[in-house]
């Protein structure tokens, strides 16, 4: 699957502005590793950006947006696969599966809170 740069996507900028008036200075900058994992994340999953957050959202019957369960629980369990995929130490990959899950979180899709570590091999 070819992917457009990293910053094309509506919900990676979402992302960043979110980062930038949370933390201040420029996150794509502050760390280099942020768009390059959600890029391998999305050739993990075959998908986009813009693709994940609207897979993790659905429209209920009054035509109001909501976070889908089965959307939410499909990323969540595709994030815990591409962090346990690396040969990287336990904190490396903690961070690539942390690193993930804030993309979704700014974008709306809420998970479970504080840092997710991979277990012990």
């Amino acid at each position: 699957m070819a992917l457009k740069p990293m910053l094309d996507y509506e919900t990676v900028r979402i992302w960043m502005d979110g980062l930038q008036q949370q933390w201040g200075g420029d996150p794509a900058t502050d760390d280099p590793e942020r768009l390059p994992l959600l890029q391998a994340f999305c050739e993990f999953a075959q998908t986009d950006p813009d693709t994940v957050i609207a897979g993790c959202l659905r429209i209920d019957k009054a035509g109001d947006k909501r976070i889908s369960v089965k959307g939410r629980r499909k990323y969540a369990e595709l994030i815990d696969r591409f962090q346990a995929a690396s040969d990287e130490s336990r904190l490396r990959k903690a961070k690539r599966g942390n690193t993930i899950r804030s993309f979704l979180i700014y974008n709306g899709i809420l998970l479970a809170a504080g840092a997710q570590m991979a277990k012990k091999d």
